[in-house]
């Protein structure tokens, strides 16, 4: 059983997934990345295979539920643990639910889905959606906004779905500090659902009373520290802390978020393998200007590895 116990504001963060030269999961090396968002980025919440940069997606259904497992296990209480449920059929997300019901899951995690047929889904979708999964778990939802990877949901939409009894929290990955502000205000503050946004936000969200921030290792080891600024009303140290989300991970996006967080964790020796193929990791005078760049930062690098 994990923990019920989530700390308000905090951070929600997913281990990476390392995987092996034949392309299954490392748990040798996830043990020691759960361990490492748990212990140094204090998570509040620890994720289980249910954001696109755990690359979860490349696994088969039994491989998935194997995934979230372990990650469970390896939590081994210290904390509570959101389980990915997305996809596309709700009849799969309705059986992820319950296989996570039954490893003591505090709360499931739900991308408000693209139509598999091409197209945004109207917000009448969407609620059908979120309540076929919700009718068949008591656990509280996530309702997981990412456009692109998912729905572009409106505001109106997701003010509608947070006033839902089943959505717990939700978390958003706009960057957009209109849209952020208001729903942080209508959700949030209004006691609908607690409200998460992401790195670029994290101090602005705090100050207008959001719960948090989800987001992916080593970015959360300073989200961590912002955090404790914040908290402490040290504003000019935590905006000293924001200002390092200025450049990172922004300067190696063009590799994507995976692939960068997985190059700083290598960085500062926790193992994280590299992407999945096809996708390229970060290497060459790029590797070499993120190593000096996390030198600069309140992250630890390793110097000899």
């Amino acid at each position: 059983m994990t923990s019920t116990v989530m700390t308000i504001p905090g951070l929600v963060v997913p281990p990476l997934t390392p995987f092996t030269a034949e392309l299954t999961v490392d748990y040798d090396a996830l043990k020691h990345g759960v361990d490492y968002v748990v212990k140094d980025c204090d998570a509040a919440m620890v994720i289980a295979a249910g954001v696109e940069a755990q690359e979860y997606q490349y696994l088969d259904l039994p491989q998935r539920r194997e995934l979230i497992r372990k990650t469970i296990e390896f939590v081994d209480g210290r904390r509570p643990v959101v389980v990915g449920v997305s996809h596309p059929s709700f009849k799969v997300s309705i059986d992820l639910t319950h296989f996570a019901e039954e490893l003591g899951a505090s709360a499931v995690q739900l991308l408000a889905p693209l139509r598999p047929f091409g197209g945004e889904p109207s917000p009448r979708d969407l609620e059908r959606y979120v309540d076929a999964v919700a009718g068949e778990t008591s656990l509280p939802l996530m309702l997981y906004l990412n456009a692109g990877a998912g729905a572009t949901v409106s505001p109106e939409a997701t003010i509608a779905l947070a006033s839902r009894d089943s959505i717990g929290f939700v978390k958003e990955s706009s960057r957009d500090l209109s849209r952020v502000s208001r729903l942080i205000e209508e959700i949030d503050q209004a006691g609908l659902a607690h409200y998460f946004t992401t790195v670029q936000m994290m101090l602005i969200s705090l100050q207008l009373g959001g719960s948090g921030v989800t987001l992916p290792p080593p970015a959360a080891k300073i989200a961590s520290l912002i955090l404790q600024s914040f908290l402490k009303g040290d504003v000019a140290e935590a905006v000293r802390l924001q200002r390092q989300f200025s450049l990172y991970p922004a300067k190696w996006m063009r590799y994507g978020l995976t692939p960068t967080m997985k190059a700083s964790l290598n960085l500062l020796g926790v193992p994280a393998g590299a992407p999945y193929p096809p996708y390229s990791p970060v290497t060459g005078e790029d590797l070499d200007d993120l190593r000096a760049f996390l030198t600069t930062t309140d992250l630890e690098i390793v110097e000899e590895l």
